[in-house]
């Protein structure tokens, strides 16, 4: 089977204010554009078979920077999660409602109010790529390489399956802005080859006050500024 790079969109106006976006038409940043100018330095040097992407600005901004002489084919189910009234409001903020805590620990049983539930997202998600592996695989074989360009927790969701792992544990997965993360299906399970690779070391450095708790929506990445 193919191998697909789960490429993350670049830092954006949303991430840096520490706000959660959503499917709102928030865009990159200067420090996002950045991130998908070098990130597009390492994709152009590969044979890529195709490029599918979110149809969000913030995606379709990152490939026409980092791939701009390839076709990009939107998919609806590569787009963020639906977070319904969560949506663009502060993390702060949202880190003290009665649901975040279950966001953390148990987000297989999350419905965010007036949107999507995250086990939905993860499904659909998931079938997305499968899909789209499988149709490459037939028509490129299977030393083919693809690009996906989707959103944080889209990301580790797929992730968390491609591992075996169970959706309440993809809060463990991390997806940093503009990072790829290199996944290989195969007839009897899936490799994950590389893992929220950015090339730049700054990334391991923690965020100020980190803890426990995940950034929803996957956000600024560490060591941003």
């Amino acid at each position: 089977m193919a191998t697909v790079l789960l490429l993350r969109h670049g830092r954006t106006t949303a991430n840096a204010a520490g706000g959660l976006a959503g499917r709102q038409p928030v865009e990159l940043d200067d420090t996002g554009r950045d991130q998908a100018a070098r990130v597009g330095e390492r994709l152009r040097k590969l044979p890529l078979a195709e490029v599918v992407t979110s149809p969000l600005i913030r995606c379709r901004q990152t490939l026409e920077i980092a791939l701009p002489d390839l076709a990009h084919q939107p998919d609806e189910g590569l787009i963020e999660c639906g977070y319904g009234d969560w949506e663009g409001r502060p993390l702060k903020e949202l880190a003290k409602d009665p649901l975040w805590p279950v966001v953390q620990q148990h987000p297989s049983a999350v419905v965010f109010p007036n949107g999507e539930a995250m086990a939905e997202m993860s499904a659909r998600a998931v079938k997305t790529i499968r899909k789209w592996d499988d149709l490459i695989t037939k028509e490129h074989g299977p030393e083919a390489v693809w690009v996906a360009c989707s959103h944080g927790d889209v990301i580790k969701a797929i992730v968390a399956d491609a591992l075996g792992l169970h959706l309440d544990q993809f809060q463990r997965i991390v997806a940093d802005p503009a990072s790829i993360t290199a996944i290989r299906y195969t007839p009897t399970r899936p490799f994950v080859v590389r893992l929220n690779e950015t090339g730049d070391l700054a990334s391991v450095v923690p965020p100020k006050q980190a803890d426990s708790d995940a950034a929803v929506g996957g956000g600024a990445g560490g060591g941003a500024v």
